[in-house]
This record gives structure tokens, C-alpha cells and sequence, in this order.
């Protein structure tokens, strides 16, 4: 059965899924600092803000998103046209992609429950 690689051929794509876990790990890691700072500290704090921010680290991770999601359309239209004969290739990178999304939506939904959060505090 020529065409069928071994499960690990995906082109890295677990390495890349287990970088995008470490990145998240360190993010929450950093904000339940920033959370446990916040609550121990009197009326005064200090911020200072990450070169780039949270912004620009929420945007590239959904650039990072995006990019997995058109490797895994393009990859599955090539198996479609016969271009691509790898099927674990293409499912894999298909995994990948829905995975991502779906830490996203994680995220995403976090996000929105803190926001939620701080719209229901007293002033």
C-alpha cells in the first residue's frame, strides 16, 4: 500500500499542535498571575503590558488558525482532485485544523464569561 504513510508524516503537524498547547499553557499561566496579583493588591496597581500585548497575541493566534484551516482545505481539495495520495496526511492536517478551532472557541468563550463577569460587578 504505497501512498499510506506512517501516522507521525503529518509534516509536524503534532509538533505544532503541542506548541499551540504550550502557548496556551503559558497564557493562562500569565493571566492567573496577573488574576492572583489584582486580588491581593490595595486600591493601587501597576500594569505594564507585554511587548506586543494581548492583542497582538489573540491575533496571531488566530492568524495561526486561519492558516491551519486553508492548509487542511487545500490539502483535502488536492486528495479530491488526486493530486494528494496521502489520506493520513490529509486527515491529519484536518484534525489539526479542528482542533484549533475548537481551543479557539475555548477561549472565545472564556473570554466572553470574564467580560460577562465584569459587566455584572458593582461599582
Amino acid at each position: 500500500m504505497s501512498g499510506i504513510g506512517p501516522i507521525g508524516s503529518g509534516g509536524g503537524g503534532i509538533q505544532q499542535i503541542l506548541a499551540l498547547r504550550q502557548q496556551i499553557l503559558e497564557r493562562s499561566n500569565l493571566l492567573q498571575d496577573v488574576h492572583k496579583a489584582s486580588q491581593g493588591a490595595p486600591t493601587t496597581t501597576t500594569t505594564t503590558t507585554p511587548t506586543g500585548g494581548f492583542g497582538a497575541a489573540l491575533t496571531d493566534a488566530l492568524h495561526g488558525v486561519a492558516a491551519s484551516q486553508q492548509n487542511a482545505e487545500a490539502l483535502s481539495a488536492g486528495y479530491e482532485r488526486g493530486e494528494v495520495t496521502d489520506i493520513a496526511k490529509v486527515m491529519l492536517a484536518r484534525q489539526e485544523s479542528g482542533v484549533a478551532f475548537e481551543a479557539t472557541l475555548q477561549v472565545r468563550n472564556r473570554l466572553l464569561s470574564a467580560y460577562q463577569d465584569i459587566m455584572r460587578m458593582g461599582v
